[in-house]
């Protein structure tokens, strides 16, 4: 499909790259019990700035001997951390905070160089982590629990909530830093040490993170091995003194890790993939839907678990909203990082994605679907797709049904309510959905039957560090963000005392 001349079609790329000193990028070696260690004779990665696809870091390849020398600090550290009362605890996790908002500029900068994203969606990022680690500071000192009392005749029952001791890690590369955020800051609130490892396509900010608060915590509670999946990400998950291994990623990497954790039964913490409907009904205001989906189905380039990316939408409305979303669509700007601030949409992180997603396009093109606007690739440097919508898309094509991860979004019509919801459930995924009526009790209604772990009602993609996420079915189990990932990442004990006279 040619490309047609709109503004989210051309690409802006102005002629001074973001850049990076040498001071603002890591280490390349890996960071454990408190220090980065050179790692001798190790393979070196490049990192590719998709913007601009030229290399602009290296980082080590990491082996299952760097994971053993990471858990061994963390299992060292993890008696004394644990014992730390949660006000100090939360004061650490106060000046993490600090330290990331003093630091700002260089970690949007590093995110947005090695991510592609616009710099508003690496500002947001780091905002963010920021928050996340202020909500966790905070929550930490007020944790709830079953009252003590009897609750057998003469025995008083205490419930103790205690940390699990090792937490590895694992992150993706669509949100490096604010991902990292989410998993870091609940397991050392909750008491526990960690080992992680970031994406070997987008290290450098988590990387970068641990050099900047490297004196704020003792040595080994936080490490950082860096490497592909296959060799740290199983050694991590099957390590026999790892306690719990949490994932966020593809399905894919979350059924290996979850194979690689069953020998040694440790718990298993999974945020996966994505595929969520958007259920528009006749009595929706079409404006709202329109322009809400311009940023919660092409945000950080599509390149989102919870994206707005298949429409569900009655028949008798069903051209009104295409025509409006096309129009958003099509204001959409593009352009590398450095292009302005009213950047909206990047490139793709990787060639590898970029084609991944390319070849999705083109199956749905085989499979009868029509491209409304947009459709293919950007000509010129950086791995550039045009934000598309995809209309006339046949019952159970495969871009309905799978995971695209990139600025597409299909439009699919329903006529009765019944058989929306069927189908809306009817994915192996269900990370999130949204619904969009003006009837109350329809909206309360269908948000009940949507299988799904977030529903929002006339709106999508809003987030909240004091509200929950995770996913039902194939996107996985545990929750992030809240006091809920506080106790995820904690284990109950009970302790009775017999005090009979």
């Amino acid at each position: 499909m040619s490309v047609t001349d709109h503004p989210a079609s051309v690409v802006r790329r102005p002629p001074n790259a973001i850049t990076l000193d040498a001071s603002d990028l890591p280490p390349a070696g890996h960071f454990i019990d408190g220090a980065f260690r050179e790692a001798p004779g190790a393979e070196l990665l490049d990192i590719v700035n998709p913007a601009s696809e030229e290399a602009i870091a290296k980082v080590a390849l990491g082996k299952a001997a760097d994971v053993d020398r990471a858990v061994a600090a963390a299992v060292e550290a993890r008696e004394s951390w644990a014992r730390v009362v949660p006000k100090e605890r939360s004061e650490v996790l106060h000046a993490i905070a600090d330290r990331v908002a003093k630091n700002y500029d260089v970690l949007v900068r590093l995110e947005s160089a090695n991510t592609g994203k616009p710099l508003s969606v690496a500002r947001d990022d780091v905002d963010g982590t920021i928050d996340t680690f202020r909500f966790m500071a905070g929550a930490l000192r007020a944790t709830t629990t079953m009252a003590a009392g009897d609750y057998a005749e003469s025995h008083l029952s205490v419930i103790l909530r205690e940390p699990l001791g090792v937490v590895g890690v694992v992150t993706p590369w669509n949100y490096p830093l604010l991902m990292a955020a989410w998993k870091l800051a609940p397991i050392l609130a909750a008491g526990n040490t960690t080992v992680i490892k970031p994406s070997e396509q987008t290290p450098l900010s988590t990387v970068k993170f641990a050099e900047l608060v490297a004196d704020l915590l003792p040595p080994g509670v936080l490490n950082v091995v860096t490497g592909l999946g296959p060799m740290v990400g199983s050694a991590l998950a099957a390590h026999a003194k790892v306690d719990m291994i949490a994932l966020t990623g593809s399905v894919g990497s979350g059924r290996a890790v979850a194979r690689a954790a069953a020998d040694t039964l440790k718990r298993v913490h999974l945020e996966l993939g994505g595929k969520a409907p958007v259920v528009v009904f006749e009595d929706a205001d079409l404006d709202l839907v329109a322009t809400s989906l311009r940023t919660a189905g092409f945000y950080n380039s599509g390149q989102e678990c919870g994206a707005a990316c298949r429409v569900l939408v009655h028949e008798s409305v069903a051209d009104q909203l295409v025509e409006r979303l096309v129009a958003q669509v099509r204001e959409l700007a593009v352009g590398t990082p450095d292009a302005g601030d009213d950047i909206e949409v990047g490139p793709l992180v990787s060639k590898a994605h970029y084609d991944r997603v390319l070849g999705h396009l083109d199956r749905a093109f085989a499979e009868g679907a029509r491209a409304a606007v947009g459709g293919g690739a950007i000509e010129g440097t950086g791995y550039f797709v045009q934000p598309t919508v995809l209309v006339d898309v046949p019952a159970g094509a495969a871009c309905t049904r799978e995971e695209i991860f990139g600025p597409v979004v299909t439009v699919e019509t329903f006529s009765d309510e019944n058989e929306a919801v069927q189908r809306a459930n009817d994915v192996p995924l269900g990370l999130s959905a949204s619904v969009w009526t003006n009837d109350a009790r329809r909206s309360h209604d269908v948000a009940a039957r949507l299988d799904a772990g977030t529903v929002w009602v006339n709106s999508h993609l809003v987030l909240a560090n004091e509200v929950p996420w995770g996913g039902f079915k194939g996107s996985g189990y545990g929750r992030d963000l809240s006091v809920y990932a506080l106790d995820d990442y904690s284990r109950t004990k009970h302790v009775m005392h017999y005090h009979g006279r």
